[in-house]
């Protein structure tokens, strides 16, 4: 690999870094802005269902402006709302500024991750593909753990960013500022024209009409809503929950608990990298999800201390289901696999809806109580590993498919 490639692949992780580092935020900053703003539950919710939304909204157009610009126009545009967004929240210390900026800077974050697949793959090409891509996921996990201490190190030293007004502006501005310099390190950058993929290509308005006639297509896509939302309603809310609960300060051990949730989702997936290549990827789906349950179930009705294990090992009983599920959903059609992709990732709506979902119910039966929504996610969930059919099963090491003749 020359010079100009690993640049760019430095340039590609830091992506990666950023994009988690700011949405994974989120989680811990709503027990923070439930206090500041004295908001109920269903309020609070606007806050990831504003960010999360927005993927349902521009994923798609981002792809067809991929297709059209190039991913130089596209990243510009992505890099400009996202700065547009922290502007916002960082400039004014209403709930309706901060709510408005997430929106922005949710829409940026899904263009971000349209591009930055097609652009990894024409750096380093097919046969370097995969390796580089496990590796942004790994940046991505590292950065999920370490923003929850920033907003911690922020709050521990409010005194300092009392100027500032709410805690959280200095974050945003700060972003503000970084996503200003990508603006115009992307601007100077020379990138590889995009080659995509099939399963990257948006496909046509008639290759969506057929796909949604087959049932299993809508099937798959509820079950990406269910997994990110139990992703983002575990992250989201168990900051809120051990306070109300249990008394454990939101600033301090509620945002490293939703770091080690991160943290441990990033060994998971280490771990799910080597069990499927000794094992069906249903078997794992639903050995994992049946873990899910006990965790989410210890973590809700058990004491203080089991709460503070069971919450983060829930991390590392959801870190295998998001790939699982989307091998599994395109492995089922035989076609058309980028429109189906699209399909897919409109499903991170998930994000959006069941946090909503959570505070909405949380103001009506307490948060405990909504919070078994979760449940009902994950049965769902498990029921994909018994209903798939896929057409292509992963290959494991005691089945190997018989070499090609030549």
């Amino acid at each position: 690999m020359n010079q100009k490639n690993r640049n760019i692949i430095i340039y590609i992780m830091a992506i990666w870094f950023l994009i988690s580092f700011v949405t994974n935020i989120i989680g811990p900053l709503i027990p923070i802005i439930i206090k500041w703003y004295k908001l109920n539950y269903a309020l609070a919710g606007f806050l990831p269902f504003s960010f999360f939304v927005a993927y349902g909204i521009i994923s798609i157009p981002a792809g067809f402006l991929l297709e059209r610009r190039g991913q130089g126009v596209t990243m510009l545009g992505a890099f400009s709302l996202n700065a547009l967004g922290c502007l916002l929240i960082a400039t004014s210390a209403s709930y309706l500024a901060v709510i408005a900026g997430l929106f922005v800077i949710g829409l940026g974050m899904a263009m971000l991750q349209v591009v930055i697949n097609p652009l990894t793959r024409s750096t380093v090409g097919e046969e370097h593909f995969a390796f580089y891509a496990v590796l942004g996921q790994l940046v991505f996990g590292v950065a999920s753990f370490l923003s929850p201490f920033a907003l911690s190190l922020l709050q521990t030293n409010e005194k300092a960013f009392a100027a500032f007004g709410p805690p959280w502006v200095p974050f945003y501005a700060g972003a503000g500022i970084v996503f200003a310099c990508f603006i115009a390190l992307t601007a100077r950058m020379r990138l590889p024209k995009a080659e995509l993929a099939e399963d990257e290509r948006v496909g046509s308005f008639a290759s969506y009409l057929e796909l949604l006639r087959n049932k299993y297509v809508l099937l798959f896509f509820l079950g990406i809503v269910a997994y990110v939302g139990t992703e983002q309603g575990l992250a989201d809310w168990m900051g809120q929950f051990l306070l109300v609960y249990h008394g454990i300060p939101a600033e301090t051990t509620g945002a490293y608990e939703v770091s080690l949730f991160w943290g441990l989702m990033v060994i998971g997936c280490m771990l799910g990298l080597v069990l499927l290549k000794l094992l069906d990827s249903q078997l794992i789906l639903r050995v994992f999800g049946v873990g899910a349950v006990g965790c989410v179930l210890a973590a809700l009705l058990g004491p203080a201390k089991v709460a503070l294990v069971a919450f983060p090992l829930c991390g590392f009983a959801l870190s295998v289901m998001w790939s699982i599920i989307f091998a599994l959903a395109l492995n089922s059609v035989a076609e058309h696999h980028g429109s189906f992709t699209g399909i897919l990732c409109t499903g991170i709506l998930g994000g959006a809806l069941i946090p909503l979902a959570i505070g909405w119910l949380g103001d009506r039966i307490g948060l405990q109580h909504a919070m078994f929504l979760i449940l009902v996610l994950l049965a769902y969930i498990i029921s994909i590993s018994f209903w798939a059919r896929p057409l292509t099963r992963n290959e494991t090491l005691w089945k190997r498919r018989p070499a090609e003749n030549v």
